[in-house]
């Protein structure tokens, strides 16, 4: 499976319960583009969630993963998904991760080119989420 946008290989993972309704369709997993950080629906994911260090170093392993994943996803358009992000980064806080230094890493990591300006992003969120 690659991105549409740039033909990247997806990286696919399972999405658990708990964050499913944050996914743009209703899906069992998801898939996210390593290069620009795009997000599609996985109808078929696989049974075990994958090493998203694939994604950069400062990409977050373990139980922040996957809220990361979905949260990044979902940048596009903060006016719709301002509250699905703020839960989401909430997990992904529980979990010992800072969400905001990962937007920060990811967009000084040579190997992403994100489809959304993740500085500007990152600025927007830390007001948002205050």
């Amino acid at each position: 499976m690659n991105c549409p946008h740039c033909q990247t290989p997806l990286l696919r993972f399972p999405v658990a319960d708990e964050w499913r309704p944050h996914l743009p369709e209703d899906s069992p997993g998801a898939a996210i583009c390593p290069t620009c950080l795009a997000l599609e629906p996985d109808p078929d994911p696989p049974s075990t969630t994958p090493a998203f260090g694939e994604i950069g170093e400062p990409f977050p392993e373990g139980e922040a993963a996957v809220p990361m994943a979905v949260a990044i996803g979902l940048l596009d358009s903060l006016a719709l998904n301002r509250s699905e992000i703020s839960e989401l980064f909430a997990a992904v806080e529980e979990a010992g991760t800072d969400p905001l230094l990962v937007l920060d890493r990811l967009a000084t990591t040579g190997s992403v080119d994100s489809r959304v300006d993740l500085q500007g992003r990152r600025q927007q969120l830390e007001q948002l989420l205050e």
